[in-house]
Formats: structure tokens, sequence, C-alpha cells
């Protein structure tokens, strides 16, 4: 789907004069091809040696890398070059090694300016994947958990505090409990503390506006970390957090005798202990949102892990300046964008403990642990490659340890603009055409793709990476759900190829509805019944072909129908320029079907017959014929190539119609009151031959009413 929709843009922009630079990349890096190696191969990352691992993610990227290109090709994208290679226009794949050396000089360059560290935070860690992602990966699915009402002590009297949490195994690191400054319950806690049941420490209370007095008791424990909000108000308040459960999805010591439980374990044990001791109030169930990966879909922990960080957080008001600099289609999608640099909560974590993708470029000095980052100009392999440097600078040791960690694969996809606008072979071309044109891409990945891009040219470049965002919805089933896998709900684009041919997806895809502003149904009745369009240009072509190209001077029909030819060429590339092929797609099909068809074809069909006409008059109906089917092959042609092309080469040059320019609107127009008009004329005359039983060819006495 997305693709083609690519495809429209670049055809659209080369028949408007522009030079468009449109190669094929596939996206090789990561996590996805991991996960889905684990599954067809039966194996276990943690369980199979690295080289055989990154053997077998490369022969199953064959395999579906070759089905992607095929299908594209069959959908008619119209790429610069289909063929590999080290230069401007070239497909590009980013696991390719002059691909990943771009990217690892892209860390060397940030890494040297200081946006880029070694530390021990806060991570996103997917106990599932073995491994920290970031912000942008983590998703949420819904259900009911226990939201658990336990009673503390509050220090210095009898009184008690009853507060709900749904994570009790995270007592343990609890840090404040909260209540709102608005909410008389509770104002005679200021500057008390409670004692945490079952742990014993002490922990205060204090006002703050984000505990909301109609959730649970009004009282929030503010532990680490039981989600994002627990992350945020720990950094705002300064506290130092306890850090409770480790990488394998287990309690640590933190966590006392239930150290070395498994999370649900503790859960349970620890509400057994509450429930025992008479503190475990009471229970409700409760929908809740839980973090869970993106990909694998596994439960998502906040633990503490040394990883490898870019800078975010400091430069929010520049990634949004960048923002407001950039021309979003629509303003929805911009708001996208927004909504989620202002949810940022923690760096970017860009290490990954995973095999197949990019390597980190680094070695560290076993004496000191000092990194040596080196030189850019070639791609690296630290965890089977000696340190390029003999010496330590800081202690002068000579033995390193190569990084084992890979990237975050959007550090990978974040620099492809650069990729393609030759930053590694031609500096002066990057130089004269950067920023890129547009990014055309989904709203799903807005926040890891976009985001990360515009983050990243920021720091490498200190400017917008693309002058203009294109972002569609989804594609959804006939129930509006998301087309997914795990659904099952996909329709393959090569069946539909396959049933209707490259053409008749495209047209589906455009006249199903504007799928930047809103997502659009699919189904196989949908695209037969949206492909029909082509049947009836079909038709018009056949009729049409059998008519000479002649010209001469026009008949009042003539000049209407051209009149109203020069609004639709208007009003169409207005649409394409603003990329809402939806609109173009649907005022060519209803100028066709509905005007052009309808009534030029039927008022003019015994005129191009020379039925009773001269020669003169019966050339120009044939002429206008043309012109009007000339007019709508170039403005259909970025949307349904196959089919332009083919009868473009067959009535008119012989040669390709995509090296065409779109035609200019220079007819003459006239008031479009006269269309309408013409229109309901024509109509009240085939409903009184219809009524009378008459072939529509035959004259019939109509009374004209006085106006």
């Amino acid at each position: 789907y997305v693709y083609s929709w690519i495809d429209m843009i670049a055809r659209s922009k080369r028949m408007s004069g522009h030079n468009v630079l449109f190669p094929m990349g596939l996206d090789k890096n990561g996590l996805p091809i991991e996960v889905q190696t684990e599954k067809e191969f039966k194996i276990n990352l943690r369980k199979t040696s690295r080289e055989e691992f990154i053997e077998k993610c490369r022969i199953l990227l064959t395999k579906y890398g070759d089905i992607s290109l095929d299908s594209f090709q069959r959908l008619g994208l119209s790429c610069n070059s289909w063929n590999a290679k080290y230069d401007i226009g070239g497909k590009y794949d980013t696991d390719d090694p002059e691909y990943r050396r771009l990217t690892q000089e892209t860390f060397i360059t940030m890494w040297k300016k200081g946006l880029i560290y070694e530390g021990t935070g806060t991570t996103n860690f997917c106990l599932g994947c073995g491994t920290a992602i970031s912000d942008a990966e983590v998703d949420y699915k819904e259900g009911y958990t226990d939201l658990n009402y336990i009673e503390f002590q509050i220090e210095g009297n009898d009184s008690k505090a009853i507060i709900a949490t749904t994570r009790p195994e995270l007592l343990s690191t609890s840090k404040i409990i909260l209540y709102n400054p608005k909410d008389d319950r509770y104002g005679g806690l200021k500057g008390k503390s409670a004692i945490v049941p079952i742990f014993g420490h002490k922990i205060s209370f204090l006002s703050h506006p984000y505990a909301k007095p109609d959730y649970g008791t009004g009282l929030v424990m503010v532990s680490s970390f039981g989600d994002y909000a627990d992350i945020r108000l720990l950094r705002e308040l300064r506290i130092e957090p306890t850090y409770a459960i480790d990488s394998n999805g287990k309690m640590n010591e933190a966590s006392g005798k239930y150290s070395g439980l498994k999370v649900k374990e503790a859960r349970k044990k620890i509400l057994e202990d509450l429930e025992s001791s008479n503190l475990l109030v009471k229970k409700e169930n409760v929908l809740h949102r839980t973090p869970i990966c993106e990909r694998s879909k596994d439960t998502i922990e906040f633990i503490a892990a040394k990883e490898i960080y870019l800078n975010q957080l400091d430069y929010v008001q520049d990634i949004h300046k960048i923002a407001d600099q950039t021309k979003f289609y629509t303003g929805e999608s911009k708001q996208i964008l927004i909504d989620w640099i202002d949810s940022l909560t923690m760096d970017w974590v860009i290490s990954r403990r995973r095999y197949y993708g990019t390597e980190i470029p680094l070695w560290w000095c076993n004496k000191c642990n000092e990194p040596t980052v080196p030189s850019p100009g070639r791609y690296y392999q630290p965890w089977k490659e000696s340190c390029p440097v003999d010496k330590c600078l800081k202690c002068g040791g000579s033995e390193f340890t190569g990084d084992e960690r890979i990237f975050d694969t959007w550090f990978d996809s974040c620099t492809s603009e650069a990729y393609i606008l030759g930053y590694l072979w031609d500096k002066e071309f990057f130089e004269r055409n950067f920023p890129c044109g547009i990014r055309p891409q989904g709203k799903e990945i807005v926040r890891n793709w976009l985001y990360f891009t515009i983050l990243k040219s920021l720091h490498l470049f200190g400017k917008k990476p693309f002058k203009n965002v294109w972002i569609h919805m989804h594609v959804v089933d006939e129930k509006g759900t998301k087309m997914s896998k795990s659904i099952g709900n996909i329709i393959n684009p090569k069946d539909v190829i396959e049933r209707f041919g490259a053409d008749g997806f495209r047209i589906w895809s455009c006249l199903e509805g504007d799928i930047s502003k809103g997502d659009i149904k699919c189904s196989f009745n949908r695209i037969e019944g949206q492909s029909k369009f082509l049947t009836k240009l079909w038709n018009i072509a056949r009729f049409i072909s059998m008519f000479p190209n002649d010209d001469s001077k026009d008949m009042p029909t003539d000049g209407w129908i051209k009149a109203e030819l020069s609004h639709l060429v208007t009003r169409v590339l207005s649409k394409y320029e603003e990329y809402a092929f939806g609109d173009a797609a649907s005022l060519i099909r209803d100028f066709t079907w509905n005007i052009f068809a309808a009534h030029y074809m039927e008022m003019v069909k015994g005129r191009a017959y020379g039925d009773g006409f001269s020669k003169e008059k019966q050339n120009a109906a044939r002429g206008t014929l043309h012109i009007c089917f000339r007019t709508i092959l170039l403005l259909l042609a970025p949307i349904i190539p196959f089919f332009t092309d083919y009868v473009w080469r067959i009535l008119y040059s012989g040669k390709t119609i995509h090296l065409e320019q779109f035609p200019t609107a220079n007819w003459n127009t006239g008031p479009s009151i006269m269309s309408s008009m013409l229109m309901e004329f024509n109509s009240e005359v085939w409903n009184i031959k219809k009524k009378k039983g008459v072939s529509l060819k035959e004259s019939i006495n109509v009374r004209v009413p006085d106006q």
C-alpha cells in the first residue's frame, strides 16, 4: 500500500517538471528479522552462536527481500534503479556494509560532539527480547488487573493510610506518597511519614496535583518504577530510584526475602503476606494499561541498565522548532509528532543486546575501561575485530574488549535521507540537495522513524531533514480493525495483483478515501468495485480509437467540454501538489464518467460518426474526444501507470506516457452554471425518450420553457 502512494508522489513530481530521486531501499536490520529468524528456524538467539544466527538472518532476508522486490516491480514502482550500487539513486539495504559504515560514522561524529554517552539509568527492558528498547518501541495492551488497597501505618500515631496500587511487588522501591492539594481529606498529612508494610522503611507524604482524588483512595504510591508517571515524578522530585527487578524478570536483593522470584510470583506472595497480616483491605478488578514490546508483545519492565544513550531531552525545544519549519500534510499529522515530543521521559537508548544490526564501534580498555572510538572510513565489527589503536589514550593499556552491542534499528533507518543524497560519496550533491524534498510514511512510525530522523539531523547537520512530510493513516478491514498478521486480517498485495492487476490495486487505494486524513477500508469487494473505473476507461478508449485524431474549429459543445477540462486540470494539479491522491482520482473519475462519457460522448456520437454533419463538424468532435482523453490519461498516469502507458502508446505517440509533462489548462473557461443546465437538459431528454420507448438516436420535440 505505502509504496504505491510513494510512487504516485514520484511520478506526479516528474510530470510536474521535477528531477526526482526515488531509490529503492529495504530496511533489513534489527529486532523484526531476529524475531522472525527465531520463529522460522525454531532457535533461540541466546542459545545460538552469533555467526550462525547472523547467517540464518541473511538466509531469511534474501528470501523475503526477493519477494518484496518482485511485488514492488509488479506494482509499478518507478525507482531510479533496481540494482544495488554505491551511487546516487542506487538500490540500498540497511544491512549493507556501506550503509552500516554511514551509521557508524554518524555515531562517531555525535560521540565526539559529546551527544552520546554510556550510563546506567532507567531503561525500558523487554523481557522476551532480552534487550533495552526505546520509548518509541513500547506499546500498550489493555486488560483487567487487581487494584489492591493496602494499609500503611502513619508514623507517630495510630492513624492509617489506605493506598491503592496495581504493583504491590514494588513496595520495597516505594519512595513517596502523593495527595492532591485540593483533597480536603489529606491536608493533615503534610510533613508526616508512613511506614511501608512488610519492608518497614519510611516515606513522606507530599502534596502534588498528579494525585487524583477520584482514583483509588486519592493517595498515590510512587515507586521505582510501576509506569512512566513514576519515572517523571521521581525525576521531577529529584529522588534516587531503587531497582527491584533484574533483566531476567526476577526480583533482586532490594526486594528482601522475595529475591529470586519472578515478578508475578512475588506479587502473589506479597499479597498473601499482606492479607495474613490484615494489611490488605480489599481488591478491585480494574481496566489497566500494561506496557509491552511493540514487536514481541512481551511485558516491559523498567530496570537499571548500562547502555549507550543519545541526548534528546536537552533538545526538545530545538526539535519543536524544526517541526514548525517543516510543512506537514496534514495538520493532524504534525500533532502526532508534537504529542510524542512532549511525552519524552528519557534520553534515547540506542544500544541493543542483540546480534543482527550495525555494531556499535567501541572498544573498552581492559585496564581502565576507557572507551576507544575509531576513525570513520570503514565498517567495524568490534565483537570479532582487534582494536584499531595499540594503546589506550588514557592509561596506555594495550588490551581491549570490543563492544558486543548493536544499534537500535531506528538508528540505522533515520540516516536514510543522508545515504540516498550521497553523504558518503558526493558531499557536493548532498549539500546542494539537503534537506530532502519529502518524507512519506505511516502514522504508526511518526514517533520513531520521523522523530529520530529529525533528532539525528539536528545533531549532525543543525537543520531539518525534510522540507515536507506526508503522513498516511491505516488500511483497515471491513470492521475498521487495523490489518495485522497477528490478527490474521491481512490481504496480500500479490493476491490483489493476481485478481485485479496493479492498476486495480492502485486506483482502489486512491478512490477508497483520503488516507492522509483517515483510515481506509480494504476488502476484495471494495477493490473490485473501485477497479470498475478501469473497465469504463477501457470502453472509452475503444470507442475513441475508432476515430482519427483530427482537429478543426470547435462547435459550442466542444468548447463547453474543453472549459470543463480546464477546470479539471487546474483542480487535479492542485491536488497533486497537496499529495491528495484520493481527491485527484475522484475528480478525474467524476469528470470522465459523469461528464465526459455520460454527456459529451453521448451528445457527439452522431457527429463523430458523420451522421448528417459536415466534415468540419465531424473533425471537431473527433479532435475534442482525443483532446479530452489524452488529458485524462496524462492526469491519471501517476495513479494507474500500466493502463495509461499502454493506451498512450497505441493511440498517441508510440512512446511511454511517463516521459510526458502534465497538461496545461489553456482552454477557454465559461461559467459553471452552463454545465449543470446542459446536463439537466440532457437527462430530461433521455428520460423522455426512455418513457416513450424510443431509441436515444431518434429525434423528439421538446418544449423549452421561457426563462
